[in-house]
């Protein structure tokens, strides 16, 4: 160290007992008073600051946080093998996945996607408070890649605000809250970047319409919210671009709202029948849209028509449930039965009026006597036969096969995960080459010893089994 340098430092040191000297000096004159003033001004200037800190964003996290679960999954690493009816094989390793979830009814409902429970083996889903359940998926719609899964609270669950993505402005704010990468209950924030973007992840899956986000959406996001400033669900993230920064995908909660209560209307529609179709319409208000929900048809003869319900009323209130969208007429409807007698409470111009709608049985129609409507009744598939060569070349055993073109959304074969487009080759030990075959097995009377049913299908080129979970008559 040279002369110079030692010698600026120890002017450093002179520098800082003077200052030293100077506040203790300042100390003695002016007293503890000093000091008090000081400390009144900090702690109001903390109170500034925390105020300040407490943004939207904030408030918006805090009114939907107990309302996102965090989804952990287990499913087993694809086998090798190719055969129809496969020897024995090596066990397959558990493969761990991770998503999230949108509670939609205090009784465990959560929505998610449906590549999130696809072929899974195990479910448990983890709470905001932090308990943990298992879970079982009850209906699927694999075309919106949306599902509905279940749990079996201890208590009544928070249920997240619905909102609507049909007024959504380019560079409005955004916060999406997610299991990212398993970071449980991360949150992001960002903007719209765009709307109605079509999006195409491979061959088998596109999307339509989707919103788009730079909001930082991460593997384990997917099926978990994106919501407005407000606090309001407006879309279910869905997909990433791979490779980029800041571009996520998001499916407007819009879509969500008519394929869940589409599911949940499906899975009740075996018990109860209300001869009610509603429809969600958006109104302006001050605040923007808001979702209402009118009577768009009645049958004729029906329990709606005999409650004195009318096209066009508003329904406010089913049951319990305060109406806001279509899922929470269904909710309203869920755990009833047969005969029984439920509320309903509508607008019916500037009145409202309370009724009685008495459910009649599912099974009130004549049971379809074709094939083709049983199948479709019992495990909810329209098969075609298909080209034995389509088959042949992915397995020589087989002879052809059944093409799935629709299938409903809430019925056995969604929840087992058979998708649009597959073709079916087998069930148990039978191939199905034709509707009939199908019919034989679903009908044999020793399907109860084989229930669940074993399933074989042909999807991407690939032979994939699973099993059919048949409902007693």
């Amino acid at each position: 160290m040279s002369l110079r340098h030692r010698w600026s430092v120890a002017l450093g040191s002179l520098c800082c007992w003077a200052i030293l000297c100077t506040i203790h000096a300042q100390e003695t004159t002016q007293g503890p008073s000093l000091f008090a003033k000081e400390a009144r001004l900090k702690d109001k200037n903390a109170l500034t600051r925390t105020g300040a800190r407490r943004t939207a964003v904030v408030a918006a996290i805090e009114r939907v946080k107990g309302a996102v679960v965090n989804i952990h999954s287990e499913r087993l690493a694809p086998g090798g093998g190719t055969d129809l009816f496969p020897l024995p094989a090596a066990p397959r390793k558990p493969m761990n996945g991770m998503g999230t979830g949108i509670i939609i009814d205090p009784r465990g409902y959560i929505v998610t996607n449906q590549h999130v429970v696809d072929d899974v083996t195990a479910l448990r889903i983890r709470l905001a408070d932090g308990t943990s359940q298992n879970a079982v998926v009850v209906a699927r719609h694999p075309e919106l890649d949306l599902a509905i899964i279940k749990i079996e609270p201890r208590a009544a669950l928070p249920v997240m605000p619905i909102g609507t993505a049909s007024d959504l402005m380019i560079g409005e704010t955004v916060i999406a809250i997610g299991n990212a990468y398993g970071y449980e209950h991360t949150v992001s924030a960002g903007v719209v970047s765009a709307i109605k973007r079509d999006v195409s992840l491979n061959d088998a899956m596109a999307y339509k319409s989707l919103i788009q986000t730079d909001a930082s959406i991460n593997p384990g996001n997917s099926g978990g919210p994106l919501v407005n400033i407000n606090g309001e669900l407006v879309g279910v993230n869905v997909a990433i671009r791979a490779g980029a920064q800041g571009i996520g995908f998001a499916i407007p909660v819009d879509h969500m709202v008519q394929s869940v209560a589409a599911m949940l209307k499906a899975r009740r529609r075996s018990s109860t029948y209300d001869g009610l179709v509603c429809r969600d319409i958006l109104q302006k208000s001050s605040d923007g849209l808001v979702r209402k929900v009118i009577v768009d048809r009645i049958d004729a003869s029906s329990p709606a028509e005999s409650a004195g319900l009318n096209t066009g009323d508003v329904i406010l209130q089913v049951g319990t449930v305060k109406v806001d969208s279509g899922i929470d007429v269904e909710r309203g409807l869920l755990d009833c039965r047969n005969g029984d007698s439920v509320a309903f409470v509508v607008r019916r111009g500037d009145k409202e009026k309370r009724v009685k709608l008495a459910l009649a049985s599912g099974d009130r129609q004549v049971r379809p006597a074709s094939v083709s409507d049983i199948v479709w009744q019992k495990i909810g598939l329209q098969l075609s036969p298909v080209g034995g060569d389509l088959v042949t070349r992915i397995n020589r055993q087989l002879h052809g096969g059944l093409e799935v073109t629709n299938i409903n959304p809430g019925g056995v074969a969604a929840r087992a995960g058979i998708r649009k487009g597959d073709i079916l080759v087998g069930l148990h030990s039978w191939e199905t080459v034709n509707v009939d075959n199908v019919n034989y097995v679903l009908n044999h009377p020793d399907l109860p010893t084989f229930n669940p049913v074993p399933f074989f299908i042909v999807r991407s080129g690939q032979i994939r089994q699973g099993k059919l979970a048949m409902l007693p008559n």
